[in-house]
């Protein structure tokens, strides 16, 4: 396993990519979309492109669909008047190639030498940018972020765990001397196919080159901090009991399975701020009246307009700040949910109005990932430190701009005259 996190360290580069030499022409159609053809030559060319990027799929199925919407970006975007011109393509080229830490001559090596033509990677780039133009016209207007979905990201972020070790199976096949694509779509083949533990450790048996394979691929746990870069978002996004798409290494395909994760709460993550109000009422009557309205703090108020301010207090106060008593009634809330309770002839109307995570209290500050020279977030000082809210804002906006986008784009699709020949 550590000579393979070696490998993997040094080979998860474009520069590591080598196929077989490119298949015959063959320029017969596959799909019509409206008024365009998808050809045949033009699937087994993107399927290269994709095979070049690590793509988790490399089949000609995925490969006609990214084409399929390809033709439908475009034409979006020619709806609206949107052009690609040559300056704005090379431009898309070279941004493109700096998230590889490449230069645009360096990335057409690459893609060349792997068998991609020019028309190929320039059709994929000129997709991409007139997407984005019909994006920034058509869904970037109707996007915001409320702050309430700000407030709820910034509470999943802190009530979530932080995975620092994982529990791995893994499966290991090695390429021979031109069978790069047979073996990528094995690997692909398995990992469809693993839908249990089970699956996966017959698969490893049968095809797995390393020692693990004689116990079905299983691995000890592993900690994150231990892993090389590269891989870690790879295994930090997948759940327990997903593979992970066919990693290339060099010589060798590679699959995981998640089988389980050790995750820790940041420090103080359980700890809560209350925000809560407190009304005193002449009556146990008019306290229960009251209680049974209001449906907020807000409306709360509106009942106590008559009464001594010293009579309507609201506080905000950490757990360990609050009176046992209140605390122990508080614990039972949920937000806007009120306890009445009885002081003398009279009687206490108490109702929670917020519950925060302490780490969030007044919080809107803490360390930016900040960008390096090769366009990837660099890790914060403390990993246990919280995002800035504008940081969050804008992951939750980016979300919201991403999900829009899909979704018009399966109305092109949903309006598209699309057949085969």
């Amino acid at each position: 396993m550590r000579q393979f996190l070696l490998s993997l360290t040094l080979g998860a580069t474009l520069t590591g990519a080598t196929l077989t030499p490119v298949q015959a022409q063959d320029f017969s159609a596959v799909v019509y979309v409206n008024n365009s053809v998808v050809t045949r030559y033009e699937v087994q060319q993107r399927m290269r492109f994709m095979a070049v990027l690590n793509s988790a799929e490399t089949s000609a199925e995925a490969a006609e669909k990214a084409l399929i919407e390809d033709r439908l970006r475009l034409e979006a975007a020619r709806q609206i008047g949107v052009e690609v011109s040559d300056s704005g393509l090379e431009e898309g080229l070279s941004e493109f190639a700096g998230r590889a830490g490449l230069t645009t001559g360096e990335f057409i090596q690459v893609l060349e030498r792997s068998g991609v033509e020019r028309q190929a990677y320039r059709d994929f780039i000129k997709a991409g940018v007139a997407w984005r133009e019909v994006v920034r016209q058509r869904i970037l207007p109707t996007v915001s972020v409320s702050e309430a979905e700000v407030d709820q990201a910034m509470r999943r972020i802190v009530e979530t765990p932080i995975v620092i070790a994982v529990l791995l199976s893994e499966i290991i096949i090695p390429i021979p001397p031109g069978q790069d694509e047979a073996i990528v779509d094995q690997a692909e083949a398995i990992a469809a196919r693993s839908t249990s533990e089970g699956v996966f450790a017959d698969a490893a048996r049968r095809f797995s080159a390393t020692p693990s394979a004689a116990q079905g691929g299983r691995l000890d746990w592993m900690q994150v901090a231990n892993m090389p870069p590269t891989l870690r978002p790879i295994l930090l996004g997948l759940r327990p009991g997903q593979v992970s798409p066919p990693l290339t290494i060099p010589g060798a395909v590679v699959l995981f399975y998640m089988r389980d994760t050790r995750g820790q709460l940041r420090p103080g993550a359980s700890e809560q701020t209350l925000d809560f109000l407190t009304v005193t009422f002449p009556s146990m009557a008019e306290a229960q009246s009251a209680a049974a309205q209001a449906r907020s703090c807000a409306d709360l108020y509106t009942f106590a307009n008559h009464l001594p301010d010293q009579q309507v207090v609201r506080q905000t106060a950490s757990q360990n700040a609050i009176p046992t008593y209140t605390g122990v009634l508080l614990a039972s809330l949920d937000e806007n949910e009120t306890s009445v309770v009885a002081r003398g002839t009279g009687a206490d109307v108490l109702m929670l109005c917020d519950r925060t995570p302490a780490l969030l209290a007044g919080l809107d500050a803490g360390p930016v990932p900040t960008a390096t020279s090769d366009g990837e977030a660099s890790t914060p000082a403390n990993p246990d430190a919280l995002p800035e809210r504008e940081s969050v804002r804008e992951q939750v906006f980016n979300r919201k701009i991403n999900a829009a986008a899909d979704a018009y784009l399966a109305e092109q699709r949903g309006d598209a005259v699309i057949r085969r020949p």
